[in-house]
This record gives C-alpha cells, sequence and structure tokens, in this order.
C-alpha cells in the first residue's frame, strides 16, 4: 500500500460545497456513533496491538485515540466559543507535540475511551440543537488564516472520526509492519 493511502485511508479531506439537511444527519449520526465504532474495533485488543504504527512514521494505534479526545476536546470548546461570542479566534495546538507526552504514550487508553462517550454524548447533543442560524456561525482559525463555519466544521469532524477510526484499524491489522 502506497504512503499516500496509508496517510489518507478514506481519501484526504474535500468540503462538500452545497450539503443538504439529511448530509448533516449523517454527519452529526457519524460524530455520535464514534465512541461505539471505536469500542468495537478496539474489542479484544492487547498492549501489543496498541503500539502498533498505522504507517511508517505515523503514530501508535494508542496515541490515534488519545489524538482523538485531545482533538474532539479542542473541537467542542471551539463549537461553544463560536456559539457565544463574536467570530472568536481560536487558540491552535501542536498536536504531534500533544502525542508525544505522557498521557498519549500511556498503554492505559480507558480514559481517552471514556472522556470520548462523554464528549461526544454532549457533543452530539449540541449538534442537533443548531438552528439554521446558529451553523453560520464562524470562529478564524489562526494557523489557517481563515473564517470557519460551523457547518463546515461538524463535516470536517465527520470526516476526522472516520478518518482516524481507519487509521486505528488500518494500525491494528498492520500486526506491527510499520514499527
Amino acid at each position: 500500500m502506497d504512503l499516500q493511502k496509508l496517510r489518507f485511508p478514506i481519501g484526504e479531506y474535500a468540503p462538500n460545497k452545497k450539503p443538504s439537511k439529511a448530509l448533516f444527519k449523517n454527519w452529526i449520526a457519524e460524530i455520535e456513533n464514534f465512541p461505539s465504532k471505536l469500542n468495537s474495533a478496539l474489542e479484544g485488543i492487547s498492549i501489543e496491538k496498541l503500539n502498533f504504527k498505522y504507517r511508517p512514521d505515523g503514530w501508535t494505534v494508542k496515541q490515534v485515540i488519545h489524538h482523538c479526545a485531545d482533538s474532539h476536546m479542542n473541537s467542542i470548546i471551539r463549537f461553544k466559543l463560536a456559539l457565544t461570542e463574536e467570530t472568536p479566534e481560536i487558540r491552535p495546538y501542536f498536536e504531534d507535540r500533544w502525542a508525544n507526552l505522557i498521557d498519549s504514550q500511556d498503554d492505559d487508553i480507558s480514559g481517552s475511551l471514556a472522556l470520548l462517550k462523554g464528549l461526544h454524548k454532549k457533543w452530539s447533543v449540541l449538534l442537533k440543537g443548531l438552528t439554521e442560524e446558529q451553523l453560520k456561525l464562524e470562529f478564524v482559525h489562526p494557523e489557517q488564516e481563515k473564517k470557519i463555519k460551523l457547518s463546515d466544521n461538524i463535516e470536517f469532524y465527520a470526516w476526522h472520526c472516520q478518518h482516524h477510526l481507519a487509521h486505528i484499524k488500518n494500525g491494528i491489522e498492520s500486526n506491527g509492519k510499520y514499527n
């Protein structure tokens, strides 16, 4: 398998220019169901497999899981900032550095899984309650130097969930090939 396919197993993110209400509903369901899909993929996983990488020079399975907890915490905060402030500038973070912190190196993924379960339940309630006007609200991402609509961020995080779930599955199936 080529490195690009390993890096983007479901393809690179490409925003939909005219999403339907049905697509929004599907994206929110993807976000809502991510923790249960993740738990299914991890059923009976060994510590050895948690330490498999999904690609050469990539993260381990456990780092991807811990990254999802970190990333999705940041995302819900960005949603809430956009809903309560006028076009706030969000604070980016160095996800590659966070992935090397001790909590992201921990073989015990139970805390991140529990966090994801609660966070996604809370997040999906918030997303399901957004009005058409709220979906148009924006925040500024200073690294990307652009405004991001909440509607676009819903789509991105639905992709993000699928993207990293594929990384996790690829890492488990790699049998340590990329370590």
